[in-house]
């Protein structure tokens, strides 16, 4: 890094360099928790989580080149850009370099960097996330209703996980002693719940119908999906638009349903009807606050 430069731009030129190689995308991501003097021991292990995200993506093909076949997705690629590249600015002002921040999720990102926490860590990783799902709807209202449905999973998933450290109670109810180990991003449960790779598809694009997407869906992941999450899902949306400082997020939820790029009105397919019995007494058992 040059001091001449200016750190926004420092970081977008990284992140054009590796956009249509996975594999270099996820280097640019190590790179970012080694700091600008590639030793960065307190942040290192918050990589963990942060890798579990983006290898699940990868390995789906949606990080693929758009003139790839089959070609990879225009939404999640963007998405995982924006991840980068304000890991890559929030590098490259505490290495120094000048200028003006491109988004207040940059405040966040250093924030982490002066204090390496596990909160700290999912207010920059979720807030980048949910930034760039804001300014991205347009690309995701392309993807089909497969995916579209999905990108509200994974939504969910990866504000839970957060909620999991950062209000255990909220996640957890009366079992909220274990909401900040298995939230914590530097171990493997975190990672588990970012990776998604018990709950989607495991390649891109989704061509089918969501009815027979949903039925081969794991039966751990719709336990925690209708069994914890579901009730909890308004609740959870507001206070991660509070602790995110993005108050547009709570918008997403509306009418029991989570709403992005989702203008389908029919419930049922978040709030089942029926509901096996185990996913009943698993409510039950985190139901108390």
């Amino acid at each position: 890094m040059s001091q001449r430069e200016n750190a926004a731009e420092w970081a977008l030129a990284q992140v054009v360099a590796v956009r249509d190689d996975p594999t270099a995308r996820l280097a640019v991501l190590v790179r970012t928790y080694r700091g600008p003097t590639g030793r960065a021991p307190r942040h290192l292990p918050y990589r963990r989580a942060a890798m579990s995200f983006m290898r699940w993506q990868a390995d789906r093909g949606v990080l693929d080149p758009l003139d790839a076949s089959p070609p990879g997705s225009p939404w999640w690629r963007a998405v995982n850009e924006r991840l980068l590249r304000d890991g890559c600015e929030a590098v490259a002002r505490s290495g120094g370099l000048p200028g003006a921040a491109s988004s207040p999720t940059i405040g966040l990102w250093m924030s982490f960097i002066a204090n390496p926490t596990a909160a700290s860590w999912y207010r920059a990783h979720n807030a980048s996330i949910v930034a760039a799902y804001l300014e991205h709807s347009d690309l995701a209202e392309q993807e089909s209703r497969p995916e579209r449905f999905f990108l509200n999973v994974v939504l969910v998933r990866v504000l839970y996980a957060h909620a999991l450290a950062g209000q255990p109670r909220l996640a957890l109810g009366r079992f909220a002693r274990l909401g900040r180990i298995l939230g914590d991003p530097r171990l493997g449960m975190a990672g588990a719940f970012l990776s998604l790779r018990r709950v989607l598809p495991d390649r891109y694009p989704l061509a089918g119908n969501l009815d027979a997407y949903l039925a081969d869906e794991n039966s751990l992941g719709r336990m925690l999906d209708y069994g914890v999450i579901a009730p909890r899902a308004r609740e959870l949306y507001e206070w991660s638009a509070r602790e995110l400082g993005q108050p547009a997020l709570s918008e997403l939820f509306r009418d029991g349903i989570p709403r992005y790029a989702w203008g389908d009105p029919d419930p049922r397919l978040w709030n089942p009807t029926r509901v096996p019995l185990r996913v009943r007494g698993l409510r039950l058992a985190v139901s108390g606050r």
